[in-house]
């Protein structure tokens, strides 16, 4: 996927959290470990959301890999020790295919 069509999927995915009450935090957030695409707020926890694009759902969904959740999760760790955060965290998923938005939440692999 080129950065072009990458940053046009995080584009519709940040409109569509909106959408649907979230608020969003930061984007794009960076460390050694790798990189979140979108931090946003919703019912005091912070979701920690991988945007993933593809022709097909199955294709995007089967591109979220244990190695990405792991390298997601300690960049999402970095972030709470550097911002001296104490919430909730999830790690969440839009998936967007043909158009359409599809948030799955709460990924556990």
């Amino acid at each position: 996927m080129s950065r072009a069509v990458g940053d046009a999927a995080e584009q519709r995915a940040v409109e569509y959290l909106r959408s649907i009450g979230f608020r969003i935090v930061d984007r794009n957030v960076s460390s050694r470990f790798g990189e979140i695409d979108i931090l946003a707020m919703k019912a005091d926890v912070l979701h920690i959301i991988e945007v993933k694009s593809a022709p097909s759902f199955e294709q995007a969904a089967n591109n979220i890999t244990p190695r990405k959740v792991h390298r997601i999760l300690m960049t999402a760790e970095t972030y709470m020790k550097k911002h001296r955060l104490d919430i909730d965290y999830v790690l969440d998923a839009v998936i967007v295919s043909g158009g359409q938005c599809e948030l799955i939440e709460n990924i556990t692999l």
